[in-house]
Parts: C-alpha cells; sequence; structure tokens
C-alpha cells in the first residue's frame, strides 16, 4: 500500500496516469489555501468534474474503505485536506458541513497567526485560542483531523495534548536534520507521536538537508533514526509535491490576500518560485525508490510497509468517522 498524505500538484490527467504508475493508492490533496468557504465549494466541484472525466484512474475518498477500494479497482483515492482554516471562515457551524463534502484534514494555522493557533514564522507563539480549543472539539466529533504542519511550537504540542483524537502533522521532517522553521523540534514530535499522532515527511526540497541536492540515503537515514526514536507506527509519507506547479502559485501560497508584500518564507528572495526536486524524487513514478531506500537502511518489511502507507491506512480508520455518541 502506498499513500501520499499531503500534494498540491497542478492536477492533469498526467498526473493521475503518473500516479497509477507508481502505484499510488492514495493522496491527500490540498484543496484551500486561503479560499473563503464558497471558493473551496469551487474546489470541490472541480474535483467532481475530474472524478466523472477519469473514473478510471482516480475515486473520491472519504473513508479508509475507500483506500481498499482503490487497490481493487486499479485507481488512486483522493482525499481533501486545507492548509488554513479560512474555508470555515469564522463559523464553527461549517466544520460538520465541509466534513460532509469531504474535507479530512485541516490544519489551525498556515505560517501566520489565525483566528485558531500561531503560525510558525511568528514571533510570538502564543498558543492555542480560545476559538481553536472549540474548534478542535467540534473537529474530533465530526472526524475532521486536525493538522499543525505550519504551526508553531507551543500551539502544535498544546493541540496534540488538547485534542481528545490523534493529530497530524502530514507534511515536515524533524528540525535536527534539517533546521527550516517549517520542519518540527523533538518536543513538538514527541507530543504528536506519545498522543498517537502521525508525521508525515516531507520532500518539499527547503525542508530537506542539502536541499534539492539532498540523497535519498540521507532522507532514509532520517527516517530510520526518526523511527527509533519515536516509533515506526507513526510515521508515514506526505511529499508536499507541488509537480507542474507555475511559480506564480507559490504567492497565492505564501501571501494569498493578507499581504501586499511578497512573503519568501524559508526560499530565496531571488528565486522565489518552486525549487527543483530531488533527482530520486521527481513525480508519483518515484515512489519505488523510497520504499527500496527505506530497506536498505535496515528497516523491516513491516516498518516500511508501515511507513509507505499502512500506517495512514490505520489513522485514516481511527480518524475521519464521527465520534460515537457525540
Amino acid at each position: 500500500m502506498r499513500i501520499d498524505n499531503l500534494q498540491y500538484a497542478n492536477w492533469s490527467e498526467k498526473i493521475f496516469r503518473q500516479m497509477r504508475k507508481g502505484g499510488v493508492d492514495a493522496v491527500h490533496v490540498t484543496i484551500a489555501y486561503h479560499e473563503t468557504f464558497r471558493e473551496t465549494v469551487l474546489n470541490f466541484e472541480q474535483w467532481n468534474r475530474w472524478f466523472q472525466q477519469f473514473p478510471d484512474l482516480i475515486m473520491k475518498g472519504q473513508w479508509a474503505s475507500d483506500v481498499d477500494k482503490a487497490r481493487e479497482t486499479g485507481r488512486t483515492a483522493i482525499f481533501f485536506g486545507f492548509q488554513n482554516p479560512s474555508p470555515m471562515e469564522d463559523d464553527i457551524d461549517l466544520i460538520e458541513i465541509l466534513h460532509t463534502l469531504g474535507a479530512r484534514f485541516m490544519q489551525l494555522s498556515y505560517n501566520n497567526q489565525s483566528l485558531l493557533a500561531t503560525g510558525c514564522y511568528e514571533a510570538e507563539d502564543t498558543g492555542i485560542t480560545r476559538m481553536g480549543k472549540q474548534v478542535i472539539r467540534e473537529m474530533n466529533r465530526v472526524g475532521l483531523v486536525v493538522d499543525m504542519s505550519h504551526s508553531a511550537d507551543r500551539s502544535t504540542i498544546e493541540a496534540a495534548d488538547l485534542s481528545e483524537r490523534p493529530i497530524a502533522i502530514t507534511h515536515a521532517n524533524p528540525y535536527d536534520w534539517s533546521p527550516a522553521l517549517r520542519n518540527k523540534t523533538d518536543d513538538v514530535i514527541r507530543a504528536v507521536t506519545e498522543n498517537g499522532g502521525m508525521l508525515g515527511f516531507s520532500l518539499y526540497p527547503h525542508h530537506l538537508k542539502g536541499k534539492s541536492a539532498c540523497t535519498i540515503e540521507s532522507f532514509c537515514e532520517m527516517i530510520a533514526r526518526t523511527a527509533e526514536k519515536f516509533g515506526p507506527k507513526h510515521l508515514g509519507i506526505g511529499t508536499d509535491l507541488c509537480q507542474d506547479q507555475p511559480d506564480s502559485i507559490v504567492e497565492w501560497m505564501r501571501v494569498g490576500r493578507w499581504s501586499k508584500d511578497i512573503d519568501y518564507g524559508e526560499g530565496s528572495a531571488a528565486a522565489p518560485g518552486f525549487p527543483p526536486m530531488p533527482i530520486w524524487f521527481k513525480d508519483n513514478r518515484d515512489f519505488g525508490n523510497i520504499e527500496n531506500g527505506l530497506r536498505t537502511v535496515g528497516l523491516s518489511e513491516t516498518e516500511v510497509a508501515g511507513i509507505m502507507g499502512d500506517n495512514w491506512h490505520r489513522f485514516y480508520g481511527d480518524s475521519f468517522c464521527a465520534r460515537q455518541g457525540r
């Protein structure tokens, strides 16, 4: 089983076919960065059209069982998520509506302070807000996973402790391996995993040691060390693959409508666009390179299978349904 728990590609038939060639059974796709509720609904509509156009390649994913169905029918299950809480606007009742439409992951903040939590680029991290605490409870109730990939340390640790269901960091790497602002300290990873949550390893070059020149040996050794520290059952892949996106989309990701300035984030002001991917992972056809690399660094077949997809599959099964009796 192969599950990639984060992509933001410029979707096309070519990419859908590459997913099938790479044996990718499920992908969590970002369908909102800074969109309002109505704008997010338009993105759901676009995906519904793709499901109708390419029914032999992709299908809508809502439950863990849809991954099994996709495997049985030779397709890729598509699960939806947001990298910002903007689709719920300031209306907590929209959380259940969004889950009904198919959303399964929502970040509480994207780099900046939100109504719910502090982003990783803020100078001061004040933690989960009053509204954030109530939103976490509602997300727990309906089965919308709390994602803290772009959130600051205190906010992430508080979210892991406050949430009555395990949370996720869908796409990041350990800070001690590559000290990017978006990567996570041991304290953060420990809080998430000890509460039953998941860490998805990112292949976005700004998150890698050596950036685009990162070797697969270094990447897989990092995963093995993380497995030793925090347990292999809490780890998966979340590539953050932004395949075929124009450089202009970086501006939308980082800036949205909140600023008149250009926020280059972890990139260089001289090169604000997307960096080249490592040569060993260009697109969805290259997942076998990661799988073989994990074997090379000494992980068992069970551990490799877990990291490549089984762990996310189990997490989906525990996370997407409404809580009983609530």
